[in-house]
C-alpha cells in the first residue's frame, strides 16, 4: 500500500512541477499558480523526495529538467489535461450531453454552419463545442469527442464514418476570361493557377486526370478554402473548388466553372471518433444527423 502511495503524487507537487518545467523557471510557475516562489520550490522538492529521483537540475538561480525530468514533465502534463478535461465536462455538464467537435474551417463555414439550426432544433438537450483547425487533430491531448476529418479513416483507435466526397472543378471570375470560353485543359494549364496548401497535389493531379503535363510554373498557393475563394474571385487565377462550398459565388456570378470535369479524389469527408467514445449519445446523434444530411446525393456537389 505504501509503495502505491508513494506512486500518487498530490495534484499540488504535480501542478507545481507541471508549471515549472513549462515555464522553466520556479518564479514563472509561482506567478501562473499565484504562489509564492519558494512554495513552489518546496512542493517540487517534495515531490523529488517522494519519487526518489531528481527532476530538475538547480544551477545558480535557474532550473534545468533532468533527462527523467523531461520524461516525466511530458507524461504529467497529458494526464493533468485529463483531469482538467474531465472536470470541465462534470461541472459544465452532469448530464454528459456536452460534445466538443472540431472542424475544418471553411466546411464548417460554408457547409456545416448553415444546417446546423437544424441539429439544435432537433437535439436541444446537446451543448456543442467547436474549435476550428487545419492541422491534425490530437484526440490524446484535446478534449474532443469528434471531428469532421478530410482524408482516409486511417487513424488509429479510432472509427470512420464516410460523409461525403469532394469533387473539385476548375472555376474563374469572369473578370479573368472575358468572354473567351474554355474549350480544353490546355487552355487552363496557360492560365495563372491558384493552389490550396492542404491540397498541393490537386491540380498536378487533376491535369494527369485530362492526360496533360502539369506546368511548370507552380502559381500562387493560399491555405484556406476562403483564401483561394476570395483570391479567384478578384481574378487572380483559376481555382479548382469543390461546388458545395462555392454555391454562393456561383449563383451570384462571381465565379465561372471552366469546365466540368471534377478531380477525382479517393478521399472524403468523414466524422472520426476515437474508440472511447463510439457509443457516446451526443457523438450518435451528430453520426445520425450528418448521415441524414449527406445521403441526399445533391449534397455532394
Amino acid at each position: 500500500m505504501l509503495g502505491q502511495r508513494r506512486l500518487i503524487p498530490s495534484t499540488s507537487m504535480l501542478m507545481a512541477f507541471e508549471a515549472s518545467a513549462r515555464n522553466g523557471s520556479f518564479t514563472g510557475a509561482a506567478q501562473e499558480l499565484s504562489l509564492t516562489q519558494g512554495a513552489i520550490s518546496r512542493q517540487v522538492s517534495a515531490l523529488e523526495e517522494q519519487l526518489g529521483v531528481k527532476l530538475f537540475e538547480r544551477v545558480k538561480k535557474s532550473i534545468k529538467l533532468t533527462e527523467v525530468g523531461e520524461t516525466y514533465a511530458d507524461e504529467i502534463a497529458v494526464a493533468l489535461r485529463t483531469i482538467r478535461n474531465a472536470s470541465l465536462n462534470a461541472v459544465s455538464d452532469t448530464q454528459g450531453q456536452t460534445l466538443n467537435l472540431a472542424i475544418l474551417p471553411t466546411f464548417g463555414m460554408r457547409w456545416l454552419m448553415p444546417r446546423f439550426p437544424d441539429f439544435i432544433e432537433k437535439n436541444p438537450q446537446i451543448t456543442v463545442n467547436f474549435t476550428s483547425k487545419l492541422s491534425p487533430f490530437d484526440f490524446s491531448n484535446e478534449n474532443l469527442h469528434s471531428a469532421i476529418h478530410f482524408g482516409h479513416p486511417d487513424w488509429p483507435n479510432t472509427d470512420g464514418t464516410f460523409l461525403m466526397n469532394e469533387e473539385a472543378v476548375p472555376v474563374a471570375a469572369p473578370s479573368l476570361i472575358g468572354d473567351h470560353m474554355i474549350k480544353d485543359a490546355t487552355e487552363i494549364a496557360r492560365m495563372p493557377l491558384l493552389h490550396l496548401e492542404t491540397r498541393p497535389n490537386a491540380w498536378a493531379d487533376w491535369f494527369k486526370q485530362n492526360d496533360i503535363t502539369p506546368p511548370a510554373n507552380r502559381g500562387m498557393v493560399l491555405e484556406q478554402f476562403s483564401m483561394v475563394t476570395q483570391a479567384a474571385v478578384a481574378g487572380l487565377g483559376v481555382a479548382l473548388l469543390p461546388h458545395f462550398l462555392i454555391n454562393t459565388e456561383l449563383e451570384r456570378g462571381e465565379l465561372e466553372i471552366l469546365l466540368e470535369t471534377p478531380l477525382k479524389n479517393s478521399a472524403g469527408y468523414y466524422l472520426i471518433t476515437p474508440k472511447t467514445h463510439t457509443s457516446y449519445a451526443p457523438v450518435n446523434a451528430l453520426r445520425d444527423w450528418l448521415l441524414e444530411q449527406t445521403r441526399d446525393k445533391e449534397t455532394t456537389e
